[in-house]
């Protein structure tokens, strides 16, 4: 008996225990049906306690449904009135062709890909030095106007703009800032399709930035170009170089004329890998 395996969650223990004595009485039978009344209290409460638990989720999701259905049936049709015919009879407004420039412009659209182009060559930048960029070529006439792209200013018909002589700089609240003809993109491809690199650098494998300031003048050349951070070996002479070969950039707006402001951009040198 004592060297046997009893199983004390099994009711095979109750009958050693029990043996040669009153099975009739109440501890005999509270001990065998332990094992499945603590199994069905266990699930009774379970039950009990996850169905309190959602309880207030199944309240709300029925009275969601409800609430979703009342807010369609009481929904109501809008109309939309058609639009008004177009009469085919009236004739559009006529385009006004704008007076003649004083100075050249050339047409110098942004490139556009096409299967079968039919537009001539693009304008070189030796065509922009003496016009300024526009949507289409136009000779300019010695008593044309001077068309500065910007707000104009509450002055006399007639009256002569008087010169801003004041060194803006490029964060200054200009009413209208110098940008380059098409975009600062456009301004770093002529930068990276006329840079040479120099043979100095090439050898010894120079790369870097070379950090440049310059003025924008009111015409839109750039004046007073120089090196603020030097990477050396010919290159900061090549940013200068290159720098001074630029086309004209559109100049600064203050007041309704145009303004010097001074410039600062770096310039990448870097070899293909």
């Amino acid at each position: 008996m004592l060297g046997s395996k009893i199983d004390l969650f099994g009711n095979e223990w109750l009958d050693v225990v029990f043996d040669a004595k009153n099975k009739n009485y109440g501890a005999y039978t509270l001990r065998r049906d332990s094992s499945s009344n603590t199994a069905k209290a266990l699930l009774l409460a379970g039950t009990a306690f996850i169905l309190l638990f959602l309880s207030p989720k199944i309240i709300q999701l029925v009275r969601g449904s409800q609430d979703i259905e009342d807010a369609v049936s009481t929904q109501s049709v809008v109309t939309v009135q058609s639009p008004p015919a177009v009469n085919p009879e009236t004739p559009p407004p006529a385009a006004v062709e704008p007076p003649p420039s004083k100075q050249n412009i050339t047409k110098f659209l942004p490139p556009v890909v096409v299967e079968n182009p039919r537009d001539p060559e693009p304008v070189s930048i030796k065509e922009l030095e003496n016009s300024n960029p526009g949507a289409k070529t136009v000779e300019g006439t010695d008593d044309g106007q001077i068309v500065i792209e910007g707000p104009t200013g509450k002055g006399p018909v007639g009256a002569r703009a008087t010169e801003d002589s004041h060194v803006y700089d490029v964060f200054s609240a200009l009413e209208v800032q110098p940008t380059f003809p098409g975009g600062m993109d456009k301004f770093y491809a002529y930068l990276s399709k006329s840079i040479r690199y120099p043979a100095a650098a090439q050898e010894i494998n120079i790369q870097g930035k070379v950090f440049v300031s310059f003025i924008i003048e009111r015409n839109g050349k750039l004046s007073d170009i120089k090196v603020e951070r030097k990477l050396g070996y010919g290159t900061d002479e090549e940013a200068i170089r290159v720098l001074n070969a630029s086309p004209r950039w559109i100049p600064g707006i203050q007041n309704g004329i145009a303004v010097r402001v001074k410039y600062n951009i770096p310039i990448s040198f870097s070899l293909a890998q």
